[in-house]
């Protein structure tokens, strides 16, 4: 079931609310990034994102391709989330970071199905031969 949850950075200069619905799917990827960081993420639409800090406070990170937005504070230095543009996601979409949703429950996040990606090999249709490790 969809509903609001808000997520933050470890200090809380980052704040924000996203509407979704953990039991529809979250994922993780093999990409460098991703897997440096140990991303869990989920997808929202803009309309179901709502910043709730001043912007001033965050920082921003490209590479490569430079499609996605690594956004993280400048005080404490947690990524809680990032945007990107994908045609196939409808345009522009944010990347919640799950870890970093403050009143997800326990249960909420241990029932969440967990999509893999192998963003490694640009194949964000297909999951890697080894998802352990994410």
């Amino acid at each position: 079931m969809r509903r609001t949850y808000t997520g933050s950075c470890h200090c809380g200069a980052v704040r924000y609310e996203a509407d979704l619905d953990l039991s529809a799917g979250t994922f993780k990827c093999n990409c460098s990034i991703c897997l440096k960081t140990r991303n869990w993420l989920a997808v929202v639409q803009p309309d179901a994102f709502r910043m709730l800090s001043d912007e001033s406070k965050i920082g921003e990170y490209q590479f490569g391709k430079e499609t996605i937005h690594h956004l993280f504070c400048q005080r404490c230095g947690v990524s809680s989330f990032g945007w990107g543009m994908d045609p196939k996601l409808g345009g522009k979409f944010y990347a919640i970071k799950v870890n970093c949703l403050d009143d997800a429950t326990v249960d909420e996040l241990a029932s969440a199905p967990i999509q893999y990606l192998d963003g490694r090999h640009d194949n964000f249709s297909s999951a890697p031969a080894e998802t352990r490790h994410l």
